[in-house]
This record gives structure tokens, sequence and C-alpha cells, in this order.
């Protein structure tokens, strides 16, 4: 007897929601990071470790609360968390922070100019294009967001 169900999700498709996924967390994180370490004159190298400790954050919890609402208990739903968003979100801060590093003048822009904005919106298209193939690959051995997706409620 096969069993046809839930696995015909296409790959593309799972591996974007979940790229998605961690992108939220990772944007808001590193959003918050690049404004609050601009808006505090501090050097790149803080600004930059700030983003990456957000991103962290808000990326590993945004994937905790749905599995904790699943009645996981908080220390396995943490392991959960970090086996399933690790990879995606240390390939994206990678790239992102590369990015914001590398486009001249985004990191010393400020604020209220465009180009830090820009710069920012960029590094995270870049990092979600280059992440949803990490996630496909992940996915196809059944680790990354395949762990999470048992435990979510469709």
């Amino acid at each position: 007897m096969e069993h046809h169900g839930h696995t015909q999700v296409n790959p593309w498709r799972q591996a974007m929601s979940a790229t998605l996924h961690c992108l939220t967390g990772c944007a808001i994180g590193e959003v918050l990071g690049m404004v609050i370490g601009t808006a505090l004159g501090w050097s790149n190298l803080a600004t930059v470790v700030l983003s990456i400790a957000l991103a962290f954050v808000f990326g590993y919890s945004l994937t905790i609360g749905p599995v904790l609402r699943a009645g996981v208990p908080a220390a396995r739903a943490l392991r959960i968390a970090l086996a399933a968003d690790t990879v995606s979100i240390t390939v994206m801060e990678i790239v992102d922070n590369g990015v914001m590093l590398v486009v001249p003048g985004a990191m010393d822009a400020g604020l209220a100019s465009a180009l830090f904005w820009l710069a920012l919106a960029f590094s995270l298209v870049v990092a979600f294009a280059l992440t949803v193939p990490v996630n496909k690959w992940l996915i196809g051995r059944g680790k990354g967001h395949a762990v999470v997706h048992s435990y979510h409620q469709h």
C-alpha cells in the first residue's frame, strides 16, 4: 500500500517556505541590529555582531513558537529549533552581513539614507536566493526544516 498524502509537497516550495520563515526571523534581528548599531554609532563589527545575535534569537524564537504550541517540552523544542534553523540562519547571516559590508558606504550611510535600506533589502534578497537551495538540500536529507514540519498544524 503506497502512501501519498503529505509527502507530495514540492521540495522547492517547502524549501522556499522554510527559507521565508527563517528570513522573517533573520530580517527582524538583522534590521534591528543594524538600526540599533547604526543609531548608537557603533563600529561595523559591533553592529554586525549585534545583528547576527538578534537574527539568531528571532530566527529560533519563530521556530520554537509553533513547536511549543504542538505540546513539545521546551528543552526538546529548543533542540528542534537549533537543528532546524542553525545552518539556514548561518548561511543567511553570512550573506546578509557580507552584502552590507561590501556595498560601498552601506554601513556608514545612516538610517535616514536610502542606500542603507536598499543595501539591507538587497542583502536579504540575496540571502534568500542563496539559502533556498541549502534548505532544499537539508529537507531532502530529512534535516533542517523537515524536522519542524512534523510539528506544524496545518
